[in-house]
């Protein structure tokens, strides 16, 4: 089913144009009001009237997560903040989160891309959404929560956890459709393993998974552990969140981008150079309709690359194939952002710690877990087993704090953490991904 077939199905060159229109009202608005772009553009020697087709979008500076942060927390916004009537966040890489506000229309713009989404799975009016994204600062649960409200079906928003209690909600309220991560939704199959219930028992029949990146093989054990069909979905905080791209019913052979919404681009992660249809690169993104945070080619440092040719579905929007890997070193754990910098802010801070450590991220059962090895100093590591055990869990309890999410911390001797003559590397992911 498609939800918006008017602009779902518009032909290329008219998409083309209403996207050439929407740009140029961006790009005026961003240099009018917004300082950093304004800066930047002036920079890179461009002015709003350069921007003559959609190939010139390639003049335009690129925008990243470091320009995010500079202008913490509200610089990028582009409406006077009276107008700003929701405010989400997401962790950032020096503990300060990066944060994305929303107007009225966008709140709406966001719905209605989420309704798209949902509706694109297959979901209808009358579906019982079983929402398992994290609601809060997060933007996954209430994103998918008003699409789901504007799709017409009835949503319950329970969030994470307490998975034996979602279990008994599904068997009792009857859901049909499971949002949550992939992860999340083994997890789901594992404890109902143990509760002895057969999946096939609820109504279950479809689940959108995303806000981490997942493998067919992934795929194929959802669908068989959860008797369901699995689909992916995409987004992103700084774009809009979820709702930027999603899977149809129709086949897994990529993600529509809503193109009336989102301009994508695929470039060398090296050079920045963009490259054509069909290529492996960066994927870089310009939002078109949001009013209060819209974005000038923002660097998402995910891989993946752009497929051109129609779908069966009917819906004549670019896809993207599934993201294969990040060009950064960001993780994604248990749907939360972790930069390798976070954990380093808060060993750096605590006394008799030093400068070298390891992030091991791997996955028991269905979940992701990661544990940080740190070297501890000279004198610290001849104090008594005690006062190691409160620093452990001293640095266990400050990087839940920071990134909300649990990890387990290993004190180890000075000096046996492996050296490296050029770039650290501070992870091993272990993941089957």
């Amino acid at each position: 089913m498609i939800w918006n077939e008017e602009f779902e199905t518009l032909p290329r060159e008219a998409l083309e144009a209403l996207q050439l229109k929407r740009l140029k009202a961006l790009i005026e608005k961003e240099y009018a009001v917004v300082p950093h772009y304004r800066q930047k553009m002036d920079e890179a020697g461009v002015k709003p009237s350069d921007i003559k087709n959609l190939h010139d979008l390639r003049k335009l500076p690129f925008t990243t997560k470091e320009d995010l942060r500079k202008n913490y927390p509200f610089g990028l916004f582009a409406v006077s903040f009276e107008r700003v009537v929701r405010i989400h966040a997401s962790s950032g890489t020096t503990g300060k989160p990066t944060v994305v506000g929303y107007t009225k229309r966008d709140i709406d713009s966001w719905a209605e891309l989420m309704a798209r989404t949902l509706s694109a799975g297959g979901a209808h009016q009358g579906d019982v959404v079983h929402n398992a994204y994290g609601y809060g600062l997060f933007t996954g649960g209430l994103g998918a929560h008003y699409g789901a409200e504007r799709l017409g079906a009835a949503v319950i928003p329970i969030s994470g956890g307490n998975t034996k209690r979602q279990i008994m909600i599904m068997q009792d309220f009857g859901s049909t459709v499971l949002l949550c991560t992939p992860s999340y939704a083994l997890n789901i199959a594992d404890v109902m393993k143990e509760m002895d219930i057969d999946p096939s028992s609820l109504k279950l029949r479809v689940g959108l998974f995303g806000a981490e990146p997942w493998s067919e093989n992934m795929r194929e054990e959802i669908e068989k552990k959860l008797r369901i069909k699995a689909l992916d979905i995409y987004g992103l905080s700084e774009v809009m969140g979820p709702g930027v791209a999603s899977e149809c019913i129709e086949g897994k052979r990529g993600l529509h981008v809503f193109e009336d919404h989102f301009i994508p681009e695929i470039i060398n992660p090296e050079t920045g150079e963009v490259v054509g249809p069909g290529a492996l690169g960066e994927l870089v993104f310009t939002t078109i309709t949001k009013e209060a945070f819209p974005v000038v080619r923002y660097r998402t440092r995910d891989m993946s690359r752009l497929i051109p040719e129609s779908c069966t579905c009917g819906r004549t929007f670019y896809r993207m194939q599934r993201i294969t890997g990040r060009s950064d070193d960001m993780l994604i754990i248990r749907g939360v952002n972790v930069f390798p910098s976070q954990i380093e802010h808060v060993l750096m801070s605590i006394e008799g710690v030093e400068p070298h450590y390891q992030i091991i991220v791997d996955r028991e059962g269905s979940l992701d877990v990661m544990e940080v090895q740190v070297e501890i100093s000279e004198k610290m590591f001849s104090d008594e087993v005690k006062v190691l055990e409160r620093l452990g869990k001293r640095i266990e309890r400050e990087i839940k704090d920071l990134l909300g999410i649990s990890c387990k911390v290993k004190l180890v001797e000075p000096k046996t953490i492996q050296r490296s003559e050029g770039k650290a590397q501070r992870v091993t992911d272990k993941r089957k991904i």
